[in-house]
């Protein structure tokens, strides 16, 4: 069966040290299979200008160069893991054009349906991209419980240095998606969530989305950059950024 979810989402951002800062909102995402046939609203479309619609090229790799499920796929066989009957991509769709996701997910199942590994996928403001691949040490099942960690590598925000650890936690489940990320360093850190119901992608769905949030991602980057401006006002310490690392994912 095709997957086809819209999720009409809320995120929340935390700071964690001496200078704090926290808001949330709402936004949407998609789930979908993208190598399945989409039977879709007519309103959206894949690799093809529609109110909503996901492009290959902006996922899964180098930033406008995205190799969709088949980067997936060869990370997956070359690392010798599990999760390839099932791929889907949890993302912010393109909304007239535009798009602009801070963090989409690859979620690789087996062929019991069990969640196995997950790919993040992390963009910052820069035009850089780099993922993270989160699975259990074990290589078993990835549960709620579960707390998968990784060394921060890339620089997202300019107000967090490039040092530190995540850890992510999924709940992927039939009728709800709940992630967070954790990130810890010396004296601070950041708590993001994405919690939202999963329901069918409708035209109904998508208009409705489009009148609560008219600006899409747009609406996005115009909040991050607001909260830029309120961290600067705060003095918190600007740092600027590197250069992105050299490969495109790392555990």
């Amino acid at each position: 069966m095709n997957v086809m979810d819209h999720i009409q989402a809320h995120t929340y951002h935390g700071r964690k040290g001496a200078v704090e800062n926290a808001f949330r909102y709402s936004i949407d995402y998609v789930l979908l299979d993208p190598k399945s046939k989409l039977r879709s609203a007519k309103l959206f479309s894949r690799n093809r200008f529609n109110l909503f619609g996901i492009y290959d090229k902006d996922h899964g790799g180098a930033v406008k160069a995205g190799r969709g499920t088949a980067w997936v796929e060869n990370i997956l066989q070359a690392g010798s893991l599990p999760g390839t009957s099932k791929i889907l991509l949890l993302a912010q769709p393109r909304i007239l054009g535009h798009v602009f996701n801070p963090v989409s997910f690859w979620l690789c199942y087996d062929d019991r349906q069990d969640l196995r590994v997950v790919i993040a996928e992390v963009s910052n403001t820069f035009g850089q991209r780099h993922s993270y691949l989160c699975h259990r040490d074990d290589l078993g099942v990835i549960t709620a419980q579960d707390k998968i960690s990784a060394e921060k590598i890339f620089h997202v925000s300019p107000f967090q240095p490039v040092i530190g650890s995540y850890k992510f936690c999924f709940d992927i489940c039939p009728n709800k998606i709940e992630i967070t990320i954790d990130y810890t360093r010396e004296g601070g850190g950041l708590i993001a969530t994405l919690v939202g119901k999963r329901m069918p992608l409708t035209n109904i769905s998508m208009i409705k989305a489009c009148i609560r949030r008219p600006f899409g991602s747009r609406r996005v980057l115009a909040l991050i950059h607001w909260q830029a401006v309120k961290l600067w006002w705060r003095k918190a310490t600007f740092r600027s950024c590197p250069d992105a690392p050299k490969q495109d994912i790392s555990r």
